[in-house]
């Protein structure tokens, strides 16, 4: 079973429901599905045809008037056919919308091509496997959201360069390794790398670098007797968080092209456009999808629910991931065109999670 799915707006919900006939939400529930399949608008007597119940054009057109007042469905341009508006699309996602479940296949092959991937590599390549399956699966973009902050240490060492700068090189459990640049403290002796070093990898045992500052400020004043002034400088600068870089945060993406499959008018290529305009700007991005981390379940974000979207039009759909500690670490979802199929992508994002959290739980 998928995880419970979490609304990112509480503008529509199982209130207007009730307040649809059952031959409302018919008629409603067909054009979803067809603007879902096609992105087409569909008419009256086209509806008529598709319905399990008997009702002239004439009686589906009164109905459709009933729910364009009700602001779920609209008429594109000077069309005869109706789509739904982003309300329609939040209310169906969350009063109507039916999650199915993955395939023996679909999970086998999440399973074992992001397993596959953090074998002799490290989790991030795991994340990347884990962002373009994703991305294939759904035909949209995968994008992955984590933060190094939270990769378990194996060592840390100290280099000088020259006589003002100096090299962190973090290396994790998995085999990551990442290289900070550093100013040195003035009048720095080389010995106080090196004890720096020893110092902080006699304290690593698999913690992350939050984990050792947040050990650091605890007991600030003890590991200060320990080290001198400057090799407790070097120290709490090898722990910090450098300048700009979103708390360790990182962004991946992946499948950008899928978006330009399937497109069926000019102002389909510039909402695409606009979208990736904003996949660009990795901050906003960043901002969504730690959105996301907010409690249990997938979250879904339509459209202009997110500022982000306001003008691509784009839904996302995404679910946190966590550690043996059962802490979130980051986020994995797809981003795409506000028809994606949820019923599919929903829990094969959430799938996709729970790969992840146990490929990260298994690495402890």
């Amino acid at each position: 079973m998928s995880a419970p799915v979490k609304s990112s707006s509480d503008r529509a919900g199982s209130g207007m429901l009730l307040d649809l006939n059952e031959r409302s939400r018919e008629i409603f529930r067909q054009i979803v599905d067809s603007y879902l399949a096609t992105g087409e608008p569909v008419g009256s007597r086209n509806l008529s045809r598709l319905i399990s119940m008997t009702l002239s054009p004439a009686s589906v057109r009164n109905v459709m008037a009933d729910l364009e007042q009700a602001g779920l469905i609209y008429a594109p341009h000077t069309s005869a056919g109706r789509l739904p508006t982003e309300l329609g699309l939040r209310f169906f996602v969350d009063a109507m919308l039916e999650i199915g479940d993955l395939t023996a296949e679909d999970r086998a092959r999440i399973e074992t091509q992001v397993r596959a991937a953090a074998v002799g590599h490290s989790l991030e390549s795991a994340l990347a496997e884990a962002t373009a399956l994703l991305s294939g699966l759904s035909r949209s973009a995968g994008v992955v959201v984590t933060t190094k902050q939270n990769l378990r240490l194996k060592h840390i060492e100290f280099v000088q360069l020259d006589a003002r700068r100096g090299l962190v090189v973090l290396v994790s459990e998995d085999g990551t390794v990442e290289n900070r640049l550093l100013d040195l403290p003035p009048g720095l002796p080389p010995s106080a790398l090196t004890e720096a070093t020893n110092f902080l990898n006699a304290r690593i045992r698999g913690k992350t670098l939050g984990e050792l500052r947040s050990e650091f400020e605890a007991r600030r004043t003890e590991m200060e007797r320990e080290l001198d002034a400057l090799t407790a400088r070097l120290v709490e600068a090898g722990l910090a968080t450098p300048a700009g870089s979103e708390d360790g945060r990182h962004l991946i993406v992946r499948g950008q092209a899928n978006l330009l499959e399937d497109l069926k008018a000019a102002e389909d290529l510039e909402r695409i456009r606009l979208l990736f305009a904003d996949l660009e700007t990795q901050h906003d991005v960043i901002d969504l999808l730690t959105r996301a981390e907010a409690g249990e379940g997938v979250r879904i974000y339509i459209g202009s629910e997110n500022k982000l979207f306001s003008l691509s039009g784009s839904s996302m759909i995404a679910a946190p991931f966590r550690d043996a500690s059962q802490t979130i670490v980051g986020v994995v979802g797809v981003i795409g065109p506000t028809r994606l199929n949820y019923a599919r992508i929903v829990p094969m994002v959430d799938y996709t999670a729970k790969v992840v959290s146990k490929l990260i739980e298994g690495s402890r």
